[in-house]
């Protein structure tokens, strides 16, 4: 059995997440559940930590890291004590290398399937979808996200809230940060502005969550009928110019009950061929300025379809442009407003009146369309065989009038109608049905060889011949033109089967296949793709025997983006034929993107191959050079001074920028793993000043001048003491004073280190070099330039931290 996860869920720190969990853990061992705090973090804050309390705490876990030992969650002791509710706090920390996961997320869900419940905390700005929001609003990125996914599988969230303003009432009364952290916060992190905008990320987010939770019930217990628990306006449209107007009415709708904005469009499934409407471009980009959404539906028909997508969107509006249709269609055909309202049910319709008469909004019903053109060639034989064939038809079985009457040969005529329309289609069928009814006439009615009709009967019949030829030759008009549509499509989906079959098995194909086979498929005279290389266009593959040389001397062109472009020459495209193009130009995209990623990983084979060789001729050279620079060492305690305390000196840095170089090598080939974690600067300045002083006798001060309240820098701490140290010790190779001073710029924290008397072997030397790997390592940056007074000024920045 899986454990249950409950996440209280806070928009920023100090709104008391971790004093709720705290809370709630008294309140059910109260009632006697076994609850164990496995690591909660409470800052020095007294409200915190009386909630902790007489809770029993496992003690954490010891892990050793670059020569200290940090605490940790004890996993292992906790899947072995097994209580009914574990504390577990910061659910988007990073594990210390050594342990089994990288992440505490992973050690949550280890113990969640091992069937013990957890309790955890966690701050939106987190969560993976809403880090890049985040960062906008606040300047910060941040480093440690959580998948979303994770959170969203927990079974109770509950959101820790707290407005801005008492939020920053409490931070000002040092109930969060100490004194020396509150100015910088207040200033920064913690503006009214940015705790607002957290806040409202906070609730959205959960309210999504429990819009999720409710349909998932609804569709479960097969619940229907709308629930009026969120406004919601779906808009019918069909790209008429009214529909602009009735989107702009239902956005104000929307805003006024902070409601969601849908558009609709009923695409009709009736087996024709149909273009998108030209206005519904436009009407999808205002739907998209207007904060709403877009939607398009097939169905047989416009009202149901409609009712149906609103009745699965919980809608609580349709709205609806007036009818274009006439009184006549609408007797014939039926009101489509007038359906959506009897099916609507408990759903509100609202019909909005014409702004300007003519302009239709709501989709119009099912039209007849014709499917396809038949080939003109055959359409001119059509007429010159179809008429003509009739009347000789007609005249070849006039010596059997007496025995065969005029209903033998007004069948007969029939299959001449028939075969006419199978050729050309409803016009020449249309003018083979006159002429063979004015031949029957002619030989076949008395008085003979005129077209005066005697008998009544025989008019009749002659009646009922056009009226039957007329409607034969409808539906094999219909079922020609379909038949050959089909055709069509049956040739299209076979295309894109096979380019969607080649991708997936295997991959984007080379240029030159694709273009020869696209000359091919639409029986070009050329085609290639061109690329422009300064004022000239260079072929990149190309196919036929003339070729385009430019966009200009094309028939037709396609931009394929970054200065390429698909030219072709020949037969004018169909509008089916543009259509077909499109997977072709989807294939030349991502052909000529995997040409581009086959460069980059070359190169970057290529790259990795000399970072190894760099690596492993380091590790030669360091090797070789500790025996030497020991005995040079030996020999310089030997010396008199200062002579020997110069030579001690060098041997020192020496033996000090091979390990630095060696560490180098060992980050850039990921052997040596960063982490980042909020970092007190002034501790480590201190602490590589002290490293400095009692490596070097008689090394110069360090004046270190931080500004008060300085945040804390996001860095892996033994990396940055020893870059630090790094700049430091070359205050003591020049025997100059080194003045530290840093401050807070924008979301980072830039320290300045001072070096006076020193002098770099250039700004791409080896010191700079290996000082710059250590900071990017950290995801910081180095400038090197000359200090006003004399020296060097190394400028280390860094990204602040969210703590």
């Amino acid at each position: 059995m899986t454990g249950k996860l409950r996440v209280f869920l806070g928009a920023a720190p100090g709104v008391g997440k971790t004093y709720a969990m705290l809370r709630e853990a008294r309140r059910l061992r109260g009632e006697g559940l076994d609850v164990v705090v496995g690591l909660v973090e409470t800052y020095d804050r007294p409200g915190t930590a009386e909630q902790l309390g007489d809770l029993p705490v496992l003690p954490r876990r010891p892990v050793p890291y670059r020569g200290a030992r940090l605490a940790e969650l004890d996993l292992d002791g906790l899947l072995a004590r097994r209580p009914a509710l574990v504390l577990v706090d910061e659910l988007a920390h990073t594990d210390v290398p050594g342990g089994r996961h990288r992440k505490r997320w992973q050690d949550v869900r280890e113990l969640l399937d091992a069937g013990i419940d957890v309790a955890t905390t966690l701050n939106i700005q987190h969560l993976e979808s809403l880090n890049d929001v985040v960062e906008q609003i606040t300047g910060v990125a941040q480093r440690e996200t959580i998948p979303d996914e994770v959170v969203r599988a927990a079974d109770r969230i509950e959101l820790v809230d707290l407005s801005p303003e008492a939020l920053r009432t409490r931070l000002a009364r040092g109930e969060i940060y100490p004194p020396d952290r509150i100015d910088v916060a207040l200033d920064h992190y913690f503006r009214a502005g940015n705790l607002g905008a957290l806040r409202e990320l906070a609730l959205l987010w959960l309210a999504d969550r429990v819009e999720e939770e409710l349909a998932d019930y609804r569709s479960r217990h097969g619940i229907r009928a709308p629930w009026e628990t969120k406004e919601r306006i779906v808009v019918a449209l069909n790209g008429a110019p009214q529909g602009e107007h009735l989107i702009r009415r239902g956005a104000r709708t929307a805003a006024r009950v902070h409601g969601d904005l849908i558009g609709v469009h009923v695409r009709l499934d009736d087996g024709t061929a149909r273009h998108e409407p030209p206005g519904l471009a436009a009407q999808r980009a205002l739907l998209q300025e207007l904060h709403g959404s877009f939607v398009e539906v097939s169905g047989g028909d416009v009202a149901p379809a409609l009712v149906d997508f609103a009745r699965a969107e919980s809608a609580t509006q349709i709205l609806l442009g007036p009818t274009g249709r006439s009184r006549l269609r609408e007797l014939v055909h039926g009101s489509v407003i007038n359906r959506v309202i009897r099916l609507a049910g408990p759903i509100d319709v609202r019909v909005l009146p014409a702004r300007e008469p003519g302009l239709l909004t709501v989709p119009a019903g099912p039209r007849r369309r014709r499917p396809a053109l038949v080939p003109v060639r055959r359409r001119r034989l059509a007429w010159l065989l179809g008429p003509a064939g009739a009347v000789a038809l007609a005249w070849a079985l006039s010596p059997l009038r007496h025995s065969l009457g005029l209903s033998g040969v007004l069948l007969c005529l029939l299959l001449a109608v028939a075969g006419t329309a199978r050729l050309g289609g409803l016009l020449p069928a249309a003018g083979a049905t006159a002429a063979g009814a004015l031949a029957a006439d002619w030989f076949f009615t008395t008085p003979w060889h005129s077209l005066t009709v005697e008998h009544g009967a025989d008019l009749a019949a002659l009646l009922l011949f056009l009226a039957v030829a007329g409607v034969i030759a409808h539906l094999i008009d219909g079922l020609t033109r379909r038949s050959q549509q089909a055709g069509r499509a049956r040739a299209e989906a076979a295309v894109l089967a096979r380019l969607a079959g080649e991708t997936v098995e295997s991959g984007p194909r080379v240029l030159p296949d694709l273009v020869a086979e696209l000359r091919q498929v639409f029986g070009l005279d050329g085609a290639a793709v061109l690329v422009r290389t300064g004022a000239l266009w260079q072929s990149a593959a190309a196919a036929g025997a003339t070729v385009p040389r430019g966009p200009d001397e094309a028939s037709f062109s396609v931009d394929l983006g970054e200065g390429a472009v698909l030219v072709l020459r020949g037969t004018p495209l169909t509008e089916e034929d543009t259509r077909l193009l499109g997977p072709y130009v989807t294939q030349l995209k991502l052909a000529r993107e995997r040409e581009r990623l086959a460069a980059q990983a070359s190169a970057a084979a290529a790259l990795a191959h000399t970072d190894g060789l760099y690596t492993a001729l380091l590790e030669a050279v360091g090797r070789e050079l500790r025996a030497p620079v020991a005995t040079v060492r030996r020999e310089a305690g030997r010396l008199p001074a200062p002579a020997g305390q110069r030579i001690g000196a060098a041997a020192d840095r020496m033996e000090r920028l091979v390990a630095d170089l060696l560490d180098l090598g060992r980050l850039r080939a990921g052997a040596m793993p960063v982490v980042l974690r909020p970092t007190d600067l002034a501790e480590t300045v201190r602490a590589a000043a002290e490293t400095v002083r009692a490596a070097a006798e008689g090394a110069p001060g360090v004046r270190i001048d931080l500004a008060p309240g300085l945040p804390r820098v996001l860095a892996d701490p033994g990396l940055l003491t020893r870059a630090f140290a790094d700049v430091l010790a070359l205050g003591a190779a020049g025997a100059g004073p080194v003045a530290v001073a840093a401050g807070a710029v924008a979301g980072r924290v830039d320290v300045r280190v001072t070096v006076e008397g020193h002098r770099p072997a250039g700004r791409e030397g080896t010191e700079p070099a290996v000082l710059r790997g250590f900071v990017e390592a950290m995801n910081g940056d180095l400038t090197v330039e000359p200090a006003p007074g004399g020296g060097t000024a190394y400028v280390i920045g860094l990204a602040r931290a969210t703590d």
